[in-house]
């Protein structure tokens, strides 16, 4: 096949009703496999406290102002959902039905339309209603309380296990699943994508290996978790780290040989003694600099990685040949993913500027009534 330079998802229009965290990053793998997100911010800003050019997570988008608490703006945005096969928002649940935006509105006026709704804690339930973040959604699914040492407080892993993982990714697959019925069917939906849902199913298998007794249910302990010996990380004598993933027996004979303790350790399986074998370990490692062991490992099969930075990353020889970031617009940046063989995607854009796509937008989506949003739009309504 002929790469077309297109994403896969090129065709497709969405409307993304701003907001913050895991809304906004699921548009962007939208518009990254090429559809044609349009982001509905409203006068006044939103989103991140950061200057819009470096909100990653709005590239390869268009933006419009449209001020939904205006008499115009829910009007406004239904002419959008009209020509739309997606639209996603993050309001708290209830929020998008009083501003006249809600799935009844909206699927009346197009039957077609995937309607993706991202919380942290779902349309219904006793939390609802209750203001959250990443780190109380993950919490509450068991998820937070398997990371980190025994002896210390759960390690908190930035917003990703929650927001992206648990939130974006699970919204996206919803969205994409439910837009293969509506294609196929002729009949749209509501996807009820919640923080809580996705962050308990990234646990399934462990959950599995729990109920067999492989698991145990506290941190530190498991083959995972950093309770073996061979998986997990080591300092270095510079003060850096390397990570070791060894669990197979063929990966942990080449990784005990060229650490060069094959002779000074117990065996694998000796479990009564891992922590004799993990002190031998994290001795050896701390003989030399993170380079100096990377340098060792290099070439072989002892699954064993320089944990590097955010900023050392891009220059990793096999993240740099296969382009696993890339420059655009002067911002190192990681590359759209998943590869396509046919319809790659790319990055096209620059973060979108609020408003700075309306006329555009209303010409190629044939949607006039946008372009009086700010003028049209200063009457308001009462309040919601």
């Amino acid at each position: 096949m002929t790469a077309s330079g297109n994403g896969p998802l090129t065709g497709v229009r969405v409307v993304e009703l701003a907001g913050i965290g895991p809304g906004p990053f699921a548009a962007m793998l939208l518009a990254d496999l090429g559809a044609d997100v349009v982001r509905v911010d409203r006068p006044g800003g939103s989103g991140l406290a950061i200057d819009p050019a470096y909100d990653l997570t709005n590239r390869n988008k268009r933006s419009v102002l449209i001020d939904l608490k205006t008499e115009d703006g829910p009007g406004q945005v239904l002419d959008l959902v009209e020509r739309a096969d997606v639209l996603i928002e993050g309001y708290r649940p209830h929020v998008a039905e009083r501003l006249g935006v809600g799935p009844d509105e909206c699927l009346a006026r197009n039957p077609r339309l995937v309607y993706g709704r991202m919380t942290g804690w779902g349309q219904e339930g006793p939390l609802a209603q209750r203001a959250g973040h990443d780190i109380a959604y993950i919490a509450v699914t068991g998820t937070l309380g398997m990371i980190g040492k025994p002896d210390e407080p759960p390690t908190v892993p930035a917003n990703l296990v929650g927001d992206y993982a648990g939130g974006s990714l699970y919204l996206v697959i919803g969205v994409l699943a439910a837009l293969q019925h509506a294609r196929a069917g002729g009949t749209g939906q509501v996807v009820d994508a919640a923080i809580v849902d996705g962050a308990a199913h990234l646990a399934t298998m462990i959950h599995g290996m729990m109920a067999a007794g492989g698991w145990q249910d506290r941190r530190g302990a498991n083959l995972l978790d950093g309770g073996c010996p061979f998986y997990g990380t080591y300092e270095t004598a510079d003060g850096q780290y390397m990570a070791v993933g060894a669990l197979e027996q063929q990966f942990y004979n080449e990784f005990i040989e060229l650490l060069g303790i094959k002779d000074e350790v117990p065996a694998r399986k000796d479990f009564d003694r891992w922590g004799e074998l993990r002190a031998a370990v994290a001795a050896r490692f701390r003989t030399r600099t993170r380079a100096e062991w990377t340098a060792v490992f290099e070439g072989s099969d002892a699954c064993v990685a320089p944990v590097l930075s955010l900023r050392e990353a891009p220059a990793h020889p096999h993240l740099a040949a296969r382009g696993t970031f890339v420059d655009h617009g002067g911002i190192t940046q990681p590359a759209p993913a998943p590869r396509f063989s046919a319809t790659p995607g790319a990055v096209t854009r620059p973060p979108a500027q609020p408003g700075a796509d309306t006329e555009a937008v209303a010409r190629d989506w044939d949607v006039p009534s946008i372009t009086t949003g700010i003028e049209a739009g200063t009457r308001p309504q009462e309040d919601r």
